[in-house]
């Protein structure tokens, strides 16, 4: 069996796709932490109880999340070009890949920091400690080994939406499998793909599962 994709070429996509992950991951995983503090502390008996501001951003989070990541990329391609100057290329799919991953992130941090005892949060409150501290010093490394699981499963979830942004002119592994793969039935072009991208999740899982592991013992 032969295949068109040369050594330079796959590099190339690897690159890519890498680049769009990390990058949009990167970001995410900050704004989605940052909203996921505001949803905690803002909602019903919260520790900053604002009912308002918890269902606006709860229902913007909700209406992104409800969009398949392919129909958001399409869809914010104005905002893309307006930010990056272009609606193609790796560089503008990080616009919507930031946008699809971001509310995810948040819902899943959310539900992390949603299992802590409300107990040692209580307790922490009537100590004096600030919402800084107990955020700091109670919150988070509670939360710690569901969160490590939690960013796991985004970047995975990630890693699959920049597969999507290859249909765009996105480039990446993705692209890779559609322009060669697909349109040319380049099977083994195909096979190359979906083992990397089997071998990456996997690698990827181990480390979260270990991440966890280690979370829980310290």
């Amino acid at each position: 069996m032969t295949t068109n994709i040369t050594t330079g070429l796959f590099l190339q996509s690897a690159y890519q796709t890498l680049f769009m992950t990390g990058v949009s991951f990167a970001i995410g995983a900050v704004l989605g932490m940052g909203l996921a503090l505001i949803l905690i502390l803002t909602r019903p008996l919260g520790l900053k109880q604002n009912v308002p501001l918890y269902t606006v951003i709860s229902t913007i989070i909700n209406i992104l999340r409800s969009l398949p990541s392919l129909i958001l990329m399409i869809a914010v391609i104005p905002l893309t070009h307006l930010i990056v100057g272009s609606s193609i290329g790796s560089t503008a799919a990080i616009v919507p890949l930031t946008l699809f991953i971001t509310p995810y992130i948040a819902r899943l941090l959310e539900n992390s920091l949603l299992e802590i005892n409300t107990g040692i949060i209580e307790a922490a409150d009537a100590m004096g400690a600030t919402t800084f501290q107990i955020i700091w010093h109670f919150m988070l490394p509670e939360a710690s080994p569901s969160i490590a699981l939690s960013y796991t499963t985004s970047i995975i979830t990630l890693i699959g939406a920049t597969a999507m942004a290859g249909a765009i002119g996105g480039g990446g592994i993705g692209d890779l499998a559609i322009s060669y793969g697909y349109q040319r039935f380049d099977n083994v072009a195909m096979i190359i793909t979906v083992v990397t991208l089997i071998i990456v999740v996997q690698l990827l899982q181990s480390l979260g599962n270990a991440l966890s592991r280690y979370f829980k013992g310290n």
